[in-house]
């Protein structure tokens, strides 16, 4: 077997590229644009911080009741409506983050989480709370997730959400439970390597505002705690393009749509036809 730090693949999706470089930790690294040898500026540190308070809750509830919804909103629709009511401009850090976190937590539903909008002053920066359903876990897995719409991805970033297991509620402590991070820019090689490093289960999510999803990373705890053998390839939309998907033994796990139906087609020649173009694209 080679060396760890030698193994280096690269799988080719057509004019775009997917890195995948475990390093000397182990690290599940999926990306629609990252590129090896980027560089990181900001020096790092593996202390973990005192937890973040959030100093704006955009209408969320008492954090002693985190599983509750907010009174004025409970999904983007009614958030929308709540915006134009109040008056609440479109380009304020409350608008955005709380748009954001909204279009997330829908989001991701195609990709097993079933995730609330929860929170307030005392969150520990938690800004949605869940499980999350894969094949390779037995019972549907914990979640607790930060959504950083606008920060650069910094490994800073990492070390708060490591800090938000200490104020996770009661029901989300112990094993099994998952730190999420999503944000809409990728994640930097030195985020990637504060993620690897890290003792607790993380994943990190790099999905765009307009509700992309560009990157899937988890290191080797969490594939310990419920990740084994749960992959991660891109293949071609039914509506166009590409897009990120889940894997499991060789199969893509279909994308799920809120209601529990299936967002592509579970037709199995379309399924294989569209494995079989994948696999072209990945020889090119």
């Amino acid at each position: 077997m080679r060396p760890m730090a030698a193994r280096l693949s690269r799988l080719g999706l057509g004019t775009r590229r997917l890195y995948c470089n475990p390093g000397s930790h182990p690290l599940r690294c999926f990306s629609s644009d990252h590129v090896p040898g980027q560089k990181e500026p900001i020096a790092e540190s593996t202390a973990v911080p005192s937890p973040v308070n959030a100093s704006d809750d955009g209408g969320r509830t008492d954090a002693n009741n985190p599983l509750s919804k907010s009174s004025n909103h409970h999904d983007l629709a009614s958030f929308l409506q709540y915006a134009k009511r109040t008056g609440l401009g479109q380009e304020t850090t409350v608008f955005v983050g709380t748009h954001y976190e909204y279009t997330i937590a829908s989001l991701l539903t195609a990709y097993g989480f079933s995730l609330n909008r929860v929170g307030g002053q005392h969150d520990f920066g938690i800004d949605l709370l869940g499980t999350w359903s894969v094949p390779t876990a037995e019972r549907p897995l914990r979640v607790i997730a930060q959504c950083k719409a606008i920060q650069s991805t910094r490994p800073h970033l990492i070390r708060e959400l490591e800090g938000a297991f200490v104020g996770a509620p009661v029901g989300w402590r112990g094993s099994e439970v998952f730190g999420v991070l999503v944000a809409s820019k990728t994640a930097t090689k030195g985020t990637r390597d504060a993620l690897a490093r890290s003792r607790w289960p993380l994943v990190f999510i790099g999905c765009s505002r307009e509700g992309k999803v560009e990157q899937l990373l988890w290191n080797h705890r969490a594939e310990q705690e419920g990740l084994q053998g749960l992959g991660v390839a891109k293949r071609h939309s039914p509506e166009g393009g590409e897009q990120l998907v889940l894997m499991h033994k060789g199969k893509h796990l279909p994308l799920i749509k809120k209601e529990g139906l299936p967002l592509a087609s579970s037709n199995v020649e379309q399924d294989e036809a569209a494995e079989s173009t994948d696999r072209k694209d990945d020889s090119a």
